[in-house]
């Protein structure tokens, strides 16, 4: 079948009309994966257009992935498509395995429950104030199910001292928001969650690198730093550290806690993984309430859609604090993402959503681990990433310039670093491939960019 050019009407850029169009043609089943399009001069022609433009469609229908060129063949529609894109932001590359994203089962349903779940609220009686303005906090009913999910964790939660966030990102903006003045000390791991970097960029806050092997942040750093001067705050990922995938063991996080306690260091605790393992240790939280901020969210274990997380706060007050600092930045979260998130909690669905996304989890795990083969990695078998370490050859940086090259996204460690990037790996997340088998052919051309040497792939002129 070949495509029959034509004009999206009312595409405000010519060249993007075409895309459009391929895009529709595509969607409706007028081409299918596989068929060649016309000559770009022949297109030019049919419609109008000089063939620059033409050119430009073709080169931003394959920045989308729709199409893929073929020396001497042509131009064909690609043989899969991936439709996780993220809308505004420009299309992905081919694979993408730089968003750490839980995979999404066939069995989650997502464009069926979502829907479905938001229908019923409303259906309901008095479901139209899912609709209306409400406590910043979040309402009382989202804080009791937020409570009877954080429970089984924590114990003795209440309800008074949680707060609803527009998820973690936006929880950990406004924790140190209350915490924290312009020049203060945050402590954490020597590679860190980027989110807590640009917190820490916007507001002028101070990141203290801390000394990490493969169990975690080792106490002994932490307590140096202190000594120097103790931080504000630490904080850590204690379970499937991002992006280290390090968990730290029962006997560190009471060193930790014993350490921040000696000096009054605060803890902010973000925990978005341990519920996806089987036999989660204890929180910080639990061991030392009245020192954490404790940040849970759904986004990994349910899905990042709803922007809901919930921050466990040491007391009453704390929780009232911060409610006034998300009031000032967004007033609330939105109503009816956190009704669907406490009804989902209370009738068992994400529960459902987090074995589903563990079992997927340990299968791409395994997946991994044996297309990689002997490659240097760390990894947790329930989590979504794994932190691959270069050989001596090759930096990370010029790693991910010619993965990016060749289609496969990834993400070196220097956006983690604190200062100097000493690391040298890469984060491979999981989770984006569609499914196993286009995960398997991107972690093969890891695998094989990783056996060449880099001075044969990165050329000087």
């Amino acid at each position: 079948m070949s495509w029959k050019p034509w004009l999206v009407e009312g595409s405000q850029l010519k060249y993007r009309g075409i895309v459009e169009a391929i895009e529709a043609d595509l969607k409706d089943g007028h081409i299918q994966p596989g068929d060649r399009l016309p000559p770009q001069r022949t297109i030019a022609e049919v419609l109008g257009v000089d063939l620059t433009t033409v050119t430009r469609a073709f080169n931003e229908a394959r920045r989308r992935g729709l199409v893929e060129a073929n020396a001497g063949r042509g131009t064909f529609i690609r043989r899969r498509i991936d439709d996780g894109r993220m809308l505004g932001l420009g299309a992905p590359p081919a694979v993408d395995l730089s968003m750490n994203i839980p995979p999404q089962p066939a069995s989650a349903n997502l464009k069926r429950l979502i829907p479905e779940t938001i229908a019923n609220l409303l259906s309901e009686e008095h479901g139209m104030l899912h609709l209306h303005y409400q406590e910043s906090t979040g309402s009382d009913t989202d804080r009791a199910a937020a409570a009877t999910w954080l429970g089984r964790r924590i114990d003795q939660v209440r309800p008074s001292s949680i707060v609803l966030a527009s998820g973690a990102q936006s929880a950990l903006f406004a924790i140190c928001e209350c915490l924290l003045s312009s020049g203060d000390k945050i402590a954490a791991g020597y590679v860190t969650y980027p989110g807590l970097k640009a917190v820490a960029q916007q507001r002028g806050f101070v990141l203290s690198p801390l000394a990490m092997d493969d169990k975690g942040i080792v106490p002994k750093s932490f307590e140096a730093c202190c000594l120097k001067g103790p931080p504000k705050a630490l904080y850590v990922i204690p379970s499937i550290d991002n992006p280290t995938t390090a968990t730290l063991p029962e006997e560190r996080r009471r060193e930790i806690v014993a350490i921040a306690r000696r000096y009054g260091v605060t803890i902010i605790e973000d925990d978005p993984y341990s519920v996806l393992q089987f036999d989660p240790l204890t929180p910080l939280a639990a061991l030392a309430p009245e020192l954490t901020w404790y940040i849970a969210t759904l986004s990994k274990c349910a899905t990042p859609a709803l922007r809901i997380a919930y921050v466990v706060a040491p007391g009453a007050a704390q929780a009232m604090r911060l409610a006034g600092v998300i009031r000032a930045v967004n007033l609330m979260v939105p109503p009816v993402n956190a009704a669907v998130a406490s009804r989902w909690i209370s009738t068992g669905i994400v529960d459902d959503l987090t074995v589903a996304i563990r079992d997927e989890n340990i299968a791409r795990q395994r997946l991994a681990k044996t297309v990689l083969g002997n490659a240097n990695i760390a990894a947790d078998r329930c989590g979504h990433h794994i932190w691959l370490k270069m050989p001596a050859h090759w930096r990370a940086a010029d790693f991910a310039d010619h993965a990016g090259r060749s289609g496969i996204s990834v993400v070196p460690s220097s956006a983690f670093a604190i200062g100097v990037d000493e690391a040298e790996a890469l984060r491979l997340s999981l989770g984006v491939a569609p499914d196993r088998e286009t995960l398997a052919e991107a972690l093969k051309q890891v695998a094989s960019i990783i056996s060449q040497p880099a001075v044969a792939v990165k050329a000087i002129v």
